[in-house]
């Protein structure tokens, strides 16, 4: 019995209307999207935003420099983080020493808890302004699963978004098929005459 009723729609039956074929085909073209299509869309975003975070590292790479120098100005007195967790940032003035020039100094960010006196990597870009250091292949991963994650369910969604419509559309199709059908057959089943 299991067998007769599972594909109904695909068989020829008296019971069966256009709409139901069009869901049928329709939910067949679902499932090859969903299996096909959304892993494709996420691997493709997933391949190109992996490629232009890698261009933009290399990018910041390139223009950043790291220089280990020492705090010389005051930091402010650290309050306590709001959420306990996030490391606080703090613009201090540093000073250090480039091979064969004269000693530098520049304001850069240094983390809570850094004294007067301590040594800290700061990085610069090209026109001596403290910039964060470049990312690192965690970033460039976090970047590329994130984007591909999102592809492919921006692309689930949309689809079974497409899918609901068309059900309902068919719906609609097949109850006013029933209902002409209905008023047909009914006056014979009843025995009742038409108004």
């Amino acid at each position: 019995m299991g067998d007769r009723v599972r594909g109904w729609r695909w068989r020829n039956n008296p019971l069966r209307r256009r709409s139901d074929v069009v869901e049928a085909w329709t939910a067949l073209a679902v499932a090859v999207l969903l299996l096909v299509a959304v892993p494709l869309t996420g691997a493709v975003a997933g391949w190109w935003a992996h490629d232009d975070a890698r261009a933009v590292v290399a990018e910041q790479r390139a223009e950043r420099h790291r220089v280990r120098a020492e705090v010389v100005g005051r930091m402010p007195e650290s309050l306590p983080s709001a959420d306990g967790v996030r490391e606080r940032m703090y613009s201090v003035k540093v000073r250090w020493t480039p091979p064969g020039e004269k000693p530098q100094t520049a304001t850069a960010r240094v983390p809570e808890g850094t004294r007067r006196g301590d040594t800290v990597t700061v990085w610069f870009d090209a026109r001596g302004r403290s910039v964060a250091p470049p990312a690192n292949s965690t970033v460039v991963w976090q970047h590329t699963v994130t984007m591909g994650v999102c592809a492919a369910g921006g692309t689930a969604a949309l689809v079974l978004l497409g899918h609901g419509i068309v059900r309902r559309v068919a719906m609609r199709h097949r109850l006013t098929e029933w209902d002409r059908e209905w008023a047909r057959y009914e006056p014979e089943w009843t025995r009742r005459r038409p108004a």
